[in-house]
């Protein structure tokens, strides 16, 4: 009774918590009682409290293994703050400076430190490994143990050599190791490396209830992320990109945009890092930014959305990732954008593994892709990949399939077929296979193997593989088959498919929907044409625009060209900084001619009480607009056309297109020094009185009337940028 007081009042004590959550009492005691423990528990469940508490009843310092600078520094702070000194707990990683080890290392010697942050790379240091044997260990706490085995989604080959330094270090420290995503093969992968098989274990629930998953189809994926984050203003969130550029690039546009946000990636300097961690514990940035390879470890409780602009490479980084939202037991909504081609650039990567390494990221990777594509609850899915059955029921519409109206089909007579196919290819095939053989697949497999004559062979050509890709998935979720993914993911049967076969019955699958996104090579290219032309506004603006030439004395498309005009009929600037938004607008030309446009917006969209889009798509990025700058610079020092593309890199039809857009967008260039020397002053003239007369600026119309015998397309094309140039900027 004593030590569950003592528990009680080091908990309130230093935590503030008046109850313990879950199974943390029993692991906490476990722990005390100097016994191995395994922790299995998501993300949220309150992992870090199961080794904390203890350390601080504990005699001597608690060495904690952690994989990651941020969370070691997020977590010494916490302690910090709780136990009112600087002393209670140290890190001992790469950031630290020769003073500041010293520090740490006097403040061990003297008994003041209670738990010691350590990277595995800096625990397994020789002169590490002599400095600890100096002190009284009271127990070692590896975290994210699943880094342990090359099955987990982060593995760290450094994480294996951790027992060997253990037991150098003294033969009875106990261990606690904690993880919030092992399957069972991880799990049996971590017992073993670290030598644990007397640990008692602790495994939680996966259900997080209160996060809602989502998977949209990759199409215009920056507007889609913007145009939420504008709906949910204030919320905290974070977006991981599979890429550094992407994450540089992504940050850049919400930024643009008006939403606060940072990027966080292993390339940044570590005090770029800290900072970063820090103001968004601190609410001065709403959004981060981040590489999945790389992973938060920030540990805030009121992250609202977990966005993925990328599917993740498995299952288990897909869940400790959308676990870091909603930890507190409130809202948190996990989106992730799928697309093909984002699959097929991971499956790329895997190409020059060696083999073995190969076939688990292919079986990795695999789950990912049923798990996107299937129509069953995500939920159900999501524990059924770590061990665990889930009633779909109990999702309560906490995810997109659950809410959106389902498709069925019978599935008894094609299940039986399925079944029996799996028993008579004697349960050595994977489910790629067995569906080439019911689809009539012709592969280099089914030839060797003459599954061609199996009475199963193009069985389902009818049906189409979509129903039975869906019903394979079903298979597998409602236990009928189990799937080796230790052994290239063969299917085998279970009691439960055996007794199908035998007294099959009626039971209907839900058939999946294909997820269709955008096919183009530049995902976040807003697609104009998506759009629905608002064509009652684009007359108004036309007429508009008409009226102001006249005013100006200059043809209609000097003011703003047809497709800027069709862009604010889809977008509704409403103000000078949403209008420079429009493509081809620019500052230059939203100041010379924008506030009659807005005026004209704003009184259209209160008459007609429309609901404008929330947010505005900034299409130039950053080496696009570099490159613009670079060309602006070049013409003021009057370098030829022809020089400056070869310097970039890129055609003189290339150059001319970027100047039209950068004098069509309100710049104005001298291009005098250029045009003088290719045409003379009575033809600049006689193609400038054309256009000034112009009903368009088709270069064809104008070559047409001018004569194509007098003029090449690039003159014309010059000309109209020196034309646009001076009557329009």
């Amino acid at each position: 009774m004593d030590v569950k007081k003592s528990l009680f009042d080091n908990l309130q004590t230093f935590f503030g918590f008046n109850n313990f959550k879950g199974d943390q009492e029993p692991i906490i005691t476990n722990v005390l009682e100097r016994k191995n423990t395994f922790v299995i528990m998501p993300t949220g469940g309150g992992k870090s409290i199961c080794y904390q508490l203890p350390a601080l009843m504990s005699e001597g310092t608690a060495i904690v293994i952690s994989p990651l600078i941020a969370l070691m520094k997020n977590q010494v702070d916490q302690l910090r703050a709780f136990g009112g000194s600087d002393s209670i707990a140290h890190f001992l990683n790469s950031s630290l400076n020769k003073s500041e080890i010293t520090q740490v290392k006097s403040d061990l010697l003297n008994g003041k430190t209670k738990l010691l942050y350590v990277a595995p790379e800096s625990l397994s240091k020789a002169d590490n490994v002599e400095f600890l044997k100096l002190i009284k260990i009271s127990f070692v706490a590896v975290d994210e143990a699943h880094c342990i085995s090359e099955w987990g989604h982060d593995f760290r080959p450094e994480y294996r050599k951790i027992r060997q330094v253990i037991a150098g270090l003294g033969s009875d420290i106990p261990i606690i190791a904690l993880t919030a995503t092992a399957t069972p093969k991880v799990q049996l992968d971590i017992i073993k490396n670290l030598q644990m098989g007397d640990a008692t274990l602790f495994k939680s629930s996966f259900n997080r209830p209160n996060l809602f998953y989502e998977i949209r189809p990759k199409r215009d994926v920056i507007k889609e992320i913007i145009r939420y984050i504008k709906q949910n203003t204030g919320k905290s969130g974070i977006i991981y990109c599979l890429s550094r550029k992407k994450v540089e690039e992504v940050a850049e546009a919400l930024n643009l945009n008006g939403i606060k946000a940072l990027p966080y990636h292993a390339g940044l300097e570590p005090k770029v890092r800290a900072d970063t961690q820090d103001k968004f514990l601190m609410e001065d940035v709403e959004v981060i930014v981040a590489t999945i390879a790389f992973g938060m470890g920030i540990d805030k409780p009121d992250v609202r959305f977990v966005i993925h602009h990328d599917i993740p490479k498995s299952m288990e980084g897909y869940y400790q990732e959308t676990g870091r939202a909603g930890r507190d037991g409130g809202e948190g909504v996990c989106i992730a954008f799928y697309a093909q081609k984002d699959i097929d650039k991971l499956a790329k990567f895997m190409k020059d593994k060696p083999v073995s390494e190969r076939e688990i990221g292919t079986q990795i990777l695999k789950e990912v892709i049923d798990y996107a594509e299937s129509g069953v609850c995500r939920r159900k899915q999501i524990l059924h990949y770590f061990g665990e059955n889930f009633n779909e029921a109990g999702c309560n519409g906490m995810c997109d399939n659950c809410r959106r109206a389902k498709t069925y089909f019978d599935a008894e007579e094609h299940l039986k077929s399925l079944l029996e196919l799996i028993k008579r290819t004697g349960e050595k095939f994977d489910d790629t296979h067995i569906l080439n053989i019911i689809m009539g697949m012709e592969t280099a497999q089914t030839i060797a193997y003459e599954h061609r004559k199996l009475p199963e062979f193009g069985l389902g050509k009818i049906e189409g593989e979509n129903l039975w890709k869906s019903l394979a998935r079903q298979a597998l979720l409602n236990n009928f088959v189990v799937k080796d993914i230790d052994n290239y993911g063969l299917l085998s049967l279970s009691k439960a498919g055996h007794d199908f076969i035998d007294n099959p019955y009626a039971l209907k699958f839900i058939l999946r929907e294909p997820i269709e996104s955008d096919t183009s090579d530049d995902d976040d290219d807003a697609k104009q044409g998506a759009d629905v032309l608002d064509t009652q506004l684009l007359q108004l603006l036309k007429d508009l625009r008409k009226k102001i030439a006249k005013q100006k004395n200059v043809p209609p498309f000097v003011v703003f060209q047809d497709p800027s005009l069709e862009e604010m009929c889809t977008h509704y600037p409403v103000s000078m900084e949403e209008l420079k938004q429009i493509s081809g607008v620019g500052n230059g030309k939203a100041m010379k001619f924008g506030a009659p446009f807005i005026e004209l917006i704003k009184k259209y969209v209160a008459d007609n009480d429309i609901e404008r889009p929330v947010d505005l798509i900034i299409k130039t990025q950053a080496n696009k607009s570099q490159l613009k700058v670079s060309i602006i610079q070049n013409v003021d020092r009057q370098i030829g056309l022809d020089d400056i593309a070869r310097a970039k890199g890129i055609t003189y039809d290339d150059i001319l297109k970027e100047i039209e857009a950068i004098v069509n967008s309100g710049t104005k260039l001298n291009l005098n020094y250029f045009v003088d020397e290719v045409l003379d002053d009575d033809r600049q003239d006689e193609v400038f009185d054309y256009f000034r007369s112009a009903e368009n600026d088709s270069i064809d119309a104008a070559l047409k009337d001018l004569g194509e015998t007098d003029y090449t397309r690039e003159e014309i094309q010059l000309m109209r940028i020196k034309f646009m140039s001076e009557l329009g900027n």
